[in-house]
């Protein structure tokens, strides 16, 4: 396999970057970071050939374009790291990853990372309703880890890469994780994993919005 010529375009302040960089950093891939600005996501820009949809991160692999960060985790999984259990070939053990990768979408999504979405980047939604969801989300997942290390199986795979940005960086959108033991064992684990890189952290609220039923 020739050397890989990769790309990544995207924003450091985002989670959905984030997962894509941090997994390319876990392969130990060389890639080159191109930082995105709002406008060029909303302007008739070079950006917006790449991806009509003006959506961050997208990954370019020569010729190859990959929008989509839970798009960019499968195929750098099938493309580099086959055989490593990123995303399990059992069809049961696959089917668990890709329902987390949907979480990740979901419900993830419109809780913790819409929470920071509205407190770093001023966003506007309904605050007790995302933080509920929150909870709501948190909350399943502390159970889930409370008897298990990882999210899909016993190894970390593109499940945990998914969720592990905007969960580990609740505490930005008020949201705290102090309710959420077996989360921040969790999240330490994926802190832990030969060639993790953080995202940059944002301000905490001085005063976080408690989370709610």
């Amino acid at each position: 396999m020739s050397d890989p010529d990769l790309t990544l375009y995207g924003l450091r302040l985002s989670g959905h970057s984030h997962r894509a960089e941090l997994f390319l950093s876990l392969l130990g891939l060389p890639y080159r970071f191109v930082e995105v600005a709002s406008a060029e996501q909303r302007a008739d820009s070079a950006f917006r050939c790449l991806n009509p949809l003006g959506q961050i991160p997208v990954l370019t692999d020569g010729a190859a374009v990959i929008p989509d960060s839970n798009a960019i985790l499968v195929y750098l999984a099938a493309r580099y790291a086959p055989e490593n259990g990123w995303m399990p070939a059992d069809p049961l053990a696959a089917a668990e990853v890709q329902r987390w990768l949907s979480i990740a979408s979901g419900e993830v999504c419109t809780g913790p990372a819409l929470a920071r979405l509205m407190v770093v980047f001023g966003a506007t939604a309904d605050r007790a309703a995302v933080h509920a969801t929150a909870a709501r989300i948190l909350t399943f997942m502390n159970g889930h880890l409370a008897e298990r290390r990882y999210l899909a199986a016993e190894r970390a795979t593109l499940a945990d890469i998914a969720c592990y940005s905007y969960v580990a960086h609740a505490p930005e959108g008020g949201v705290s994780l102090a309710p959420y033991p077996a989360v921040r064992a969790w999240i330490a684990r994926v802190e832990a994993l030969p060639g993790f890189i953080p995202m940059p952290a944002s301000p905490i609220p001085a005063s976080p919005i408690p989370e709610q039923a």
